[in-house]
């Protein structure tokens, strides 16, 4: 099987920064897509950022010019850079990756990790 693992949150102050990083592993043909995802309390889940395999990107209105996705096929890692961050970035962030699975058939099987928790202080 498959398994994505992030790391990288903590707690830090309004103005701060934090680099996540989420490591896929396991019986990994190819990787399509990868991004990260957002949850705070009482909330919805939120596509924070998107790369491709060739690494095109795309960002949500709320972090763009403050938050950097990037991505090292070779590590088959994800990486989310996170500069000037504000009180409403405080969530669970969780990565997510469409993958194909080696001798598992045709298709790209959705991924998601445990989620690492990112605390912004006012």
């Amino acid at each position: 099987q498959v398994q994505l693992v992030e790391s990288g949150g903590g707690l830090v102050q309004a103005g701060e920064s934090l680099r996540l990083s989420c490591v896929a592993s396991g019986r990994i043909y190819s990787i399509n897509v990868m991004e990260w995802y957002r949850q705070a309390p009482g909330k919805q889940r939120e596509l924070v950022a998107s790369i491709t395999t060739g690494g095109s990107t795309s960002y949500v209105d709320s972090v763009k010019g403050r938050f950097t996705i990037s991505r090292d096929n070779a590590k088959k890692t994800v990486y989310l850079q996170m500069n000037s961050l504000k009180p409403e970035d405080t969530a669970v962030y969780y990565c997510r990756a469409q993958v194909l699975v080696a001798g598992a058939g045709m298709g790209w099987r959705d991924y998601w990790g445990q989620g690492t928790q990112v605390t912004v202080s006012s």
